[in-house]
């Protein structure tokens, strides 16, 4: 008996030290995370932890890396720069676009890689630029309300230029066989989390 109740007090701490966790929660960020090291590096928080953000940027550049390396050198460039030009003009409006509208770039980038469809190169770039755009200016417009505005918005484009680099280059590198398939796959994912966001904000 008295080995019983042993057993359940051992057990009983670790769930009230949880409990306790809970009930005592940090701060929340709603659109931005401070690392405590400035203004740029808390932008490339910000993309590195925001799904909307970093899945649609790396499943344009898994298209890319598909379609070869020519539409993946215009990517690499054309949607950190458009992501840039369209951050900064979020910081001077601060007029953040619909939430709802969140899941379009993942079940739209996401479905084309999924589908390998054989676009030009014109139509590469100009998804590039339409999703460069509408993400950059969310972004903008979230860091201007949060307080670092350029400066954050400088990292999540350097960020952005880093991430559809290496993605890029992975898939354009290996994309033989089954390889390419799994890249497909992939971006059915990025797809399938669109959906599930999408279900959500209905739900919501």
């Amino acid at each position: 008996m008295k080995r019983a109740c042993k057993r359940a007090t051992s057990l009983s701490r670790p769930s009230g030290l949880a409990l306790t966790c809970l009930l005592c929660p940090l701060d929340a960020h709603a659109h931005l995370i401070a690392s405590g090291l400035g203004p740029v590096y808390d932008g490339i928080v910000h993309f590195v932890l925001t799904p909307q953000d970093l899945l649609p940027a790396a499943a344009l550049a898994l298209f890319a890396g598909l379609r070869g390396k020519a539409h993946a050198r215009r990517v690499i460039f054309a949607l950190p720069l458009v992501w840039l030009i369209a951050g900064f003009i979020g910081t001077l409006t601060v007029a953040l676009p619909p939430m709802p509208l969140a899941w379009l770039p993942l079940v739209a980038v996401g479905g084309i890689v999924a589908a390998d469809l054989p676009l030009g190169l014109g139509v590469t770039s100009a998804i590039a630029l339409v999703l460069g755009a509408f993400l950059g200016y969310a972004n903008g417009a979230a860091m201007a309300q949060a307080g670092p505005g350029l400066r954050a918005v400088t990292g999540i484009a350097s960020t952005v230029f880093v991430t559809t680099t290496l993605v890029a280059a992975s898939v354009a590198a290996w994309q033989s066989g089954w390889v390419r398939i799994a890249w497909r796959v992939a971006g059915s994912w990025i797809a399938a989390t669109g959906l599930l966001l999408l279900g959500w904000s209905l739900v919501g």
